[in-house]
């Protein structure tokens, strides 16, 4: 009878293992939860993104990319697609959905059972081979009861990856419009001083000449020339920072080798001719961030935790372990064995720490991220009114640099002409008259290049990406003060 026993009870571990739930096929895809992070992201800012697992995905995607940008001039459009493709960052952004998707499928699989086997007595003289030979396997209990929690619990941090993964999409694409819009601002503005400079080089040079012939005193000529050298200044600077902003355009698109030969347009784009107001842009930021909806998974990841910690407050590791354990004797000339089952239970005894110290810590990292999401919702609300103001405040202020102040400058610029040629006024002042014309253009291709960032924070807003006013506020390049010399 004995013996019968055996198979049930060695097989008891066994059948403990099996009661697992079945794995969803979600987990176990090679690119697990991709297809959701692609499809939130083309819905938010309509661009496609990819992840590239081998090499020749990898070829693939450098094919296109190169396609895109090689001795190409690029939109906007065009080098957020690139920066979605071609990012490395996001790329390790991706593999981490696929990480948290490894992570709920071993949660998901039940634990291996752990078997021991013991011989006693190898090589006695009487009986040969062994003694005594034991069998044990142990299997825990706990981890069993506990699988269906972890299991919800690592769904929670897979859907929050996704998600996470979608908001660092929708950061880079934020990210790199408003580098290709800074980029391209800054060759606008070294267009414009370089202008002003050709300007101050003519004044210049009127001024050495008149000072050869001593119609002009010294301080005049040096006025003048400290003028044109300033600007010169002004222009190298200009110059630079376009540099600079093409290259922050290019690490973001993730270009080297021959693809950073490539080319942004040399001015912004027109302004729209109006825009409109947007309705309820407060709950439509509610709806739409995807920072927002990472926090409510953050909360219900700490509830999914909460749960798993009450299942645990007391026994905290619970193992079952049975086996058998077989005995040989020899009497007689002959050899008895004699096998006797074993079944063991092993458990802490919670004498001090009674568990109460892991729930009241549970709660308290539940109420801090409850706290956490009612805030993320303030702060959106708030985000969201303030983009939608500065998007309508900054396209007033380039409605009135370019739909006032240049068209006076280029009048006073016209007149101060008429002037000249009825030898009313001299040439220094028909300089000052252009100079001044070009540095009302520059500060409405400023504000211009402001409107387009408030642009791109509105869109960020309300599907999220965006980095609060980190992309506003920077001040764009202006033309040195100073008047013309006079007589």
């Amino acid at each position: 009878m004995r013996v019968s026993k055996l198979p049930l009870i060695l097989g008891f571990p066994l059948v403990l293992g099996a009661c697992a739930t079945a794995i969803p096929g979600a987990y176990t895809e090679s690119k697990a939860g991709f297809f959701n992070v692609s499809s939130q992201t083309s819905a938010a800012i309509g661009k496609r993104t990819a992840f590239a697992q081998t090499q020749a995905e990898n070829v693939a995607l450098k094919k296109q990319v190169h396609g895109m940008v090689h001795r190409k001039t690029i939109s906007a459009d065009t080098a957020v697609q690139v920066a979605l493709l071609n990012n490395k960052g996001l790329q390790a952004s991706y593999a981490n959905v696929g990480l948290s998707a490894a992570e709920a499928w071993q949660q998901a699989t039940p634990e291996n059972p752990v078997v021991s086997i013991g011989i006693l007595g190898i090589g006695a003289a009487e009986l040969g081979v062994y003694r005594a030979i034991e069998g044990m396997i142990a299997t825990n209990i706990l981890e069993a009861k506990t699988r269906k929690q972890r299991v919800a619990l690592a769904d929670v941090n897979f859907r929050a990856a996704q998600l996470s993964a979608v908001n660092d999409s929708l950061t880079l694409a934020n990210q790199t419009r408003q580098a290709w819009i800074n980029a391209v601002a800054a060759f606008e503005a070294a267009s414009y001083l370089k202008r002003a400079k050709a300007t101050s080089d003519a004044g210049s040079e009127l001024a050495r000449k008149l000072g050869e012939t001593g119609a002009l005193n010294n301080a005049g000529q040096a006025r003048e020339h400290a003028f044109n050298a300033e600007l010169a200044g002004q222009l190298a600077q200009a110059r630079l920072n376009a540099t600079r902003a093409k290259e922050d355009l290019t690490k973001l698109m993730g270009l080297w080798g021959t693809e950073v030969d490539y080319y942004v347009p040399d001015a912004l784009p027109a302004l729209p001719r109006s825009v409109g107001r947007v309705s309820n842009v407060e709950g439509k930021a509610l709806r739409n961030r995807v920072d927002l909806r990472v926090a409510k998974l953050g909360l219900e990841a700490q509830a999914a935790a909460f749960g798993l910690t009450d299942q645990t407050r007391l026994v905290t590791d619970l193992e079952i372990i049975a086996g058998f354990e077989t005995e040989r004797e020899a009497e007689d000339g002959e050899t008895e064995t004699e096998t006797t089952p074993q079944v063991e239970l092993e458990f802490a005894i919670p004498i001090y720490d009674t568990g109460k110290a892991r729930m009241r810590k549970a709660e308290l990292m539940y109420l801090q991220a409850a706290n956490v999401l009612a805030e993320r919702a303030v702060n959106v609300r708030s985000e969201a009114r303030g983009a939608e103001n500065s998007y309508h405040a900054s396209y007033k202020i380039a409605r009135h640099y370019r739909d006032i102040l240049v068209p006076l400058r280029v009048t006073v610029e016209e007149e101060g002409l008429l002037s000249y040629n009825g030898m009313i006024t001299n040439t220094f002042e028909l300089l000052t008259d252009v100079r001044e014309k070009l540095s009302a253009s520059l500060e409405a291709a400023n504000a211009k290049r402001e409107f387009f960032m408030a642009q791109a924070d509105l869109t960020a807003a309300i599907y999220g990406g965006g980095s609060g006013s980190a992309g506003a506020g920077g001040e764009g390049a202006t033309l040195a003060a100073g008047g013309g010399a006079g007589h």
